[in-house]
């Protein structure tokens, strides 16, 4: 454990923020402070001050967004909470990097506890006992709030503006990812400049064990998710059992919402103050520039996104798995989905549905419609499907190979006749070796999904839902959902004799293909 070197001026400044944060705790001082225990409480949009109708809009826009859910809750209270099929909003879903923030919070709680003595504590000193190689001067300087704020200065590639994802592949091949994160050379020195690594969060994962004896999971699961009531979750693990700190836990979206709740109301959570509220003021005033591209107003702040000129700060996963937190007209929302999304056009809409901090009268109609919405995006919509032309029964039942590449398919056989129509396909599993994973999915072929019945994998949550169509007399493409992993594709197979031509776009959009030819 490490000694508490709080000192007197840092106490003093928390005592005031709290007293901010708990003028802050309910917008409306009529009310009192609800607290979504041991579930969340529902209201209708207009007693919350907010516009049926605007949030009716919000919903039929989902689908556009490629959304699974979206939730908002105002002064304590949800007053939307949509799932898209085939997602259910009772599922587990993946945060990806939003699991950043949990760690981050935890470092946080670690911190308020005097166990970890403080941020600027070096980094290395929790790694004694290993060989750390490429360690020079701006290595040893690297602090936790460093890891926290992405400025570690650590060599690292991960896709972060459009550049190459090597870091993150070879760290997934990795026997030891501690390690290996630990090893790689420094690019810049600490604190000079702003890149996205989620090599930091997972060391901070790694040092909250050091700090507890315990995995960051079991240290949430005591800690930060028993207060909150969040009973059901999972949470990826490297090889040496260390909870993933940069992506991996999965959580349903209303227990998304009370991390934002937490947040919202200054890391209190009824009686208890489980974060320092000093830590919130940081992630609400954000002040390191994420130099993005796709939006040159982010900061960065303790593993949390910000817009500072909207005064709004998230937790955000790959394919907008957010938490998304407004102090101002006190709301937190939360949104998964299998696509980007635009961050501040959802703030701007969700602020622009609250018309009143007070209750407005009651709109029917406009209730009605929002209703219809909700129950809309809840249901399947069937897709068109094409004439089946003579081939589909020559290759049914036929396994087609292909050469390794970064479509990642070995295999794929396709049975489009008899009465259980399905796809199995080969891919290398993933970490060391050179082992095979075989899986199989029923595929619908009168334009609605069909579910696999085993989980997936390595993620035992989540599963594929698929549907098939053939779009011409030689081409057959395949939707599919992986559910609640925040990801889909598109599979577009030509056959041409023995050969067949595998299409498909990559995690970012690249259009990916691959010749594979009939197994002898």
């Amino acid at each position: 454990m490490f000694k508490n070197r709080i000192g007197c001026l840092q106490l003093a400044l928390g005592l005031v923020l709290a007293g901010l944060f708990a003028q802050n705790a309910s917008a409306v001082d009529s009310k009192p402070t609800v607290w979504p225990v041991p579930d969340w409480h529902s209201a209708a949009p207009e007693e919350e001050g907010m516009d049926s109708a605007a949030l009716a809009k919000l919903v039929a826009s989902g689908r556009t967004l490629r959304l699974d859910s979206l939730l908002i809750a105002r002064h304590g209270r949800i007053v939307l909470d949509a799932s898209y099929a085939p997602y259910k909003a009772d599922e587990l879903h993946i945060i990806n990097s939003s699991t950043k923030a949990v760690v981050a919070t935890l470092i946080a709680m670690l911190q308020k506890d005097g166990v970890l003595d403080s941020l600027d504590h070096p980094a290395l000193d929790f790694f004694h006992d290993r060989k750390i190689a490429n360690v020079d001067e701006r290595k040893q300087a690297i602090t936790v709030q460093h890891l926290l704020n992405m400025t570690s200065g650590l060599d690292w590639d991960e896709g972060y503006n459009g550049g190459p994802e090597k870091s993150i592949f070879e760290l997934g091949r990795s026997p030891d990812w501690v390690q290996y994160i630990l090893d790689q050379p420094m690019a810049h020195s600490p604190g000079e400049a702003f890149y996205y690594n989620s090599g930091n969060s997972h060391l901070l994962s790694a040092i909250v064990t050091k700090l507890t004896g315990r995995s960051a999971e079991q240290f949430a699961v005591e800690r930060l998710f028993a207060p909150l009531g969040i009973t059901d979750h999972a949470w990826f693990k490297d090889p040496q059992g260390v909870s993933s700190g940069g992506f991996g836990l999965a959580l349903k979206p209303r227990d998304m919402a009370k991390i934002g709740y937490l947040y919202l109301r200054g890391g209190r959570w009824g009686e208890q103050q489980l974060l320092p509220p000093t830590w919130i003021d940081v992630v609400n005033h954000a002040t390191v520039s994420m130099n993005a591209k796709f939006e040159p107003g982010l900061r960065y702040a303790n593993q949390f996104w910000a817009l500072p000129d909207r005064n709004v700060f998230m937790a955000v996963g790959y394919h907008c798995q957010v938490i998304m937190v407004l102090p101002d007209p006190d709301i937190v929302a939360v949104m998964t989905a299998r696509d980007f999304c635009p961050f501040r056009k959802l703030a701007n809409d969700i602020s622009a549905a609250v018309k009143s901090d007070g209750a407005l009268p009651a709109a029917p109609q406009a209730a009605a419609d929002l209703a219809a919405a909700v129950r809309d995006a809840a249901t399947e919509t069937q897709s068109a499907v094409g004439a089946v032309p003579e081939i589909a029964a020559t290759i049914s039942g036929k396994t087609y190979t292909f050469p390794p590449g970064p479509l990642g398919v070995n295999a794929i056989t396709l049975e489009l006749t008899g009465t259980d129509p399905h796809v199995a396909w080969d891919i290398p599993r993933p970490g060391p070796g050179n082992n095979i994973l075989h899986l199989q999915n029923p595929i619908g072929l009168d334009g609605t999904y069909r579910k696999t019945a085993q989980s997936h994998p390595w993620q035992p949550y989540a599963y594929r839902a698929m549907k098939g169509s053939w779009i011409d007399a030689t081409t057959f493409v395949i939707d599919v959902q992986f559910i609640g992993q925040g990801e889909e594709r598109t599979w577009r197979l030509t056959f041409d004799g023995d050969k067949v031509v595998f299409k498909t776009r990559g995690r970012y959009g690249k259009e990916l293909a691959v010749e594979g030819e009939v197994r002898n």
